[in-house]
């Protein structure tokens, strides 16, 4: 299902991403079904996809300040010039509150891991 998996750690808060390439919106609802039952404890399910035919993308932030998960994640898309991609990022809280900027690094940070 997933093509490619990445683990950052910025503060004690885990960041899981996923990747899944040759995206639809079947495969994306269903990774988004599958990681919910799998992270149940997680503190947020953030994603972004870009899909070329019929063209779509969205930006969800999960509870996160809006514009601080989605939005970088799918920067990063846009950036690379990549279709038919989805990312999605877990993140398990680890006590210590990042911020707006440290959000938005560190869900950029574990997107860009995902295209090394």
């Amino acid at each position: 299902m997933f093509t490619k998996q990445v683990e950052f750690i910025e503060k004690k808060s885990k960041f899981y991403g996923f990747l899944i390439e040759n995206a639809d919106m079947e495969a994306i609802n269903e990774a988004l079904t599958f990681l919910r039952k799998e992270h149940k404890k997680a503190t947020h399910i953030c994603y972004a996809y870009s899909i070329s035919n019929p063209f779509a993308e969205k930006a969800v932030d999960d509870g996160e300040p809006s514009g601080t998960a989605g939005r970088p994640i799918l920067n990063v898309l846009q950036k690379k010039g990549v279709k038919n991609v989805c990312v999605f990022i877990v993140r398990y809280f680890g006590g210590i509150k990042l911020g707006a900027g440290g959000l938005v690094r560190a869900y950029t940070r574990t997107t860009s891991m995902l295209f090394d």
